[in-house]
């Protein structure tokens, strides 16, 4: 059987107050070619397949119409499981006409797949309906399900992003005092060796999953699910008979240490924050058979649109650097060496000869000059100071006339309410 693990797309995320929707459509091209050229039985998505529970219609879309295009009506199945982004009841709310397509759209814990056979109809004889079908739902329940595909049977575990709250409902809600001094790696351990009952020598067996595997190392652009370890699971908490662990939330892809490399993060698509810029991105190609070792490599993802971070000595080697760069499709953080505050002048040059550009942060090089720097500032009124401030932090995006409107009659209103306050005490 040959699988397409990956995770994490985080469709509608932005970069600040960037759409990375362009970027996005780009990867998902991509994934649907490599789906195809390796002749893919099985695509599992890890969750975060949005970026929040109630994603932009633009993404949406994207979304199910690469599904369809992936699936070619079941001739390869996918396995979508919620993340902690995303919202579970809106994932799966498509799932009755996802089916159809051979497509599974698990959002909570305790989903139930539908059995059946799923993929094409074709008529025979002009009259009788005949449903032909390389995908089929053997056996399902909360927590697994047994898939036949082109013939291949594959166990899979399922455990959609699994909260507390969540994962008691599929405990059962009666837990007793013992039950709930467990630790939360411990409860996934013993739901895990549950359903691992399930797994035969004769199926691929499997886990998807969207948790935090301890060991797992973190890249600063997941929000964190964790709180403080409480959530975070052990790699002995899971089957020792699984062939091969699917896991998404951390961006990185990697191994989880201490497992032989069959639990792997699949890690994000795209670069979405600077902290990623070091490493590349993709999805794992998973072959295995029953009984066997599953071989694993890793299939490179194009670097859409790269993040950059630049380090520039002063503002004209920040001003050059633009114009060298000015046709380069790449996003940028600036960096500036400067004795004093970047003007507004030159932020908007910047952004006019380097378009996306996403921060502008000056360093100040000489502390001696702090008291030159608040002369500078008494100098200047307040609505040119939060103008000034408001483009730094925008990179060169001017305030629009109402935004300047409201920040003075909230700072006037501040003003009044002091002059008061101090008229009041004497």
């Amino acid at each position: 059987m040959r699988i397409l693990h990956t995770s994490d797309w985080h469709l509608g995320k932005t970069l600040e107050q960037y759409s990375r929707l362009e970027e996005q459509e780009e990867f998902l091209q991509e994934f649907i070619e490599i789906v195809e050229s390796n002749n893919i039985d099985l695509v599992l998505i890890a969750g975060d397949i949005y970026d929040n529970g109630n994603p932009p219609a633009r993404a949406e879309k994207m979304f199910y119409s690469t599904l369809k295009s992936i699936t070619s009506s079941g001739k390869t199945a996918v396995l979508v499981v919620a993340g902690n982004h995303d919202n579970p009841e809106r994932l799966a709310a498509a799932s009755s006409l996802a089916y159809e397509h051979g497509v599974i759209l698990l959002g909570e814990p305790k989903s139930i797949a539908r059995q059946g056979h799923f993929g094409e109809f074709n008529f025979k004889d002009g009259s009788n309906l005949e449903k032909q079908s390389d995908f089929e739902i053997i056996e399902s329940g909360e927590g697994f399900i047994e898939l036949s595909i082109r013939g291949e049977k594959a166990v899979i575990i399922t455990l959609p992003y699994p909260s507390e709250k969540r994962l008691n409902e599929v405990l059962g809600t009666e837990l007793n005092d013992e039950d709930r001094q467990k630790s939360y790696s411990d409860r996934i351990g013993e739901l895990f060796e549950e359903l691992s009952n399930k797994y035969r020598e004769d199926t691929v067996n499997l886990v998807v999953s969207h948790l935090y595997a301890m060991g797992g190392e973190e890249s600063g652009s997941e929000r964190s699910i964790q709180l403080g370890g409480s959530l975070s699971v052990s790699p002995k908490s899971f089957p020792e008979n699984a062939q091969y662990c699917a896991l998404g939330h951390l961006h990185r892809p990697q191994k989880v240490p201490g497992t032989k490399g069959k639990i792997r993060y699949s890690g994000s698509p795209i670069q979405y924050s600077k902290s990623e810029i070091n490493y590349s991105k993709g999805a794992y190609l998973v072959e295995v058979k029953p009984q066997g070792d599953a071989e694993i490599s890793e299939i490179k993802f194009r670097n859409y649109k790269p993040i950059e971070v630049w380090k520039c000595e002063s503002v004209e080697d920040a001003l050059e650097r633009c114009r060298e760069h000015s046709e380069r499709n790449i996003w940028v953080y600036l960096e500036i060496k400067t004795k004093e505050i970047i003007s507004t002048e030159h932020i908007k040059e910047m952004r006019k000869l380097r378009p996306d550009i996403v921060s502008i942060e000056p360093i100040l090089e000489d502390i001696e000059r702090e008291e030159d720097l608040l002369e500078s500032l008494k100098e200047k009124s307040m609505e040119e100071m939060f103008k000034d401030y408001f483009m730094r932090e925008k990179a060169g995006l001017e305030p629009s006339k109402e935004l300047m409107e409201l920040f003075l009659s909230i700072a006037l209103e501040e003003e009044e309410g002091g002059t008061e306050n101090e008229t009041s005490k004497s």
